[in-house]
């Protein structure tokens, strides 16, 4: 790591940046997201459906082609009507959000007494997590827009700042 600190602060500052942009331009930021998976699912089903005819003998050839043909369809949507598709991930991430609050906060509580003093933590990420959805769905449809952007955005900035600390101290480890 010592020999590559350079490319790792490089990295964090470069997500630094973007995040900040993110947070910045949060709508925009959001569409970007929208956009950007649409390739992923769109490349994903392309690369399906290729691999799945070349081994249409195989079992499972239906199933694979289906899955393909999902991926494809999905990627197009987003592609076709990014602002539509940032609308559905966000309801997405935030039906995600109540759900895994739930599941942390049950999590907590029934390892509280293996847990004892650490399960206070998963507890109040549980409860951030159904915050988070509050503050979403209290603020529909106007959050629609910005939210995803801005968690993507403040992910990017502690990535970046996470990756800039470690690059400081690969810097500062001597050569073996």
């Amino acid at each position: 790591m010592h020999e590559h600190w350079g490319l790792f602060l490089a990295e964090g500052i470069i997500l630094l940046l973007l995040g900040l942009a993110a947070i910045a331009l949060p709508a925009f930021a959001g569409i970007a997201v929208t956009v950007v998976l649409g390739y992923v699912f769109a490349i994903a089903g392309i690369v399906g459906l290729i691999s799945t005819f070349r081994a249409r003998r195989t079992p499972g050839f239906g199933w694979s082609l289906l899955s393909a043909i999902a991926a494809l369809l999905a990627g197009g949507l987003l592609l076709w009507h990014p602002l539509q598709g940032l609308v559905t991930l966000t309801i997405v991430l935030t039906a995600f959000f109540i759900a895994d609050g739930i599941f942390m906060i049950i999590l907590a509580l029934s390892h509280r007494r293996q847990l004892s003093g650490k399960w206070e933590w998963i507890m109040i990420n549980g409860l951030i997590d159904l915050l988070l959805a509050f503050i979403v769905l209290s603020g529909m449809p106007g959050t629609l827009v910005w939210v995803l952007g801005l968690l993507v955005g403040i992910d990017m900035l502690f990535g970046g700042a996470s990756l800039v600390v470690l690059a400081f101290e690969a810097r500062k480890q001597s050569i073996p």
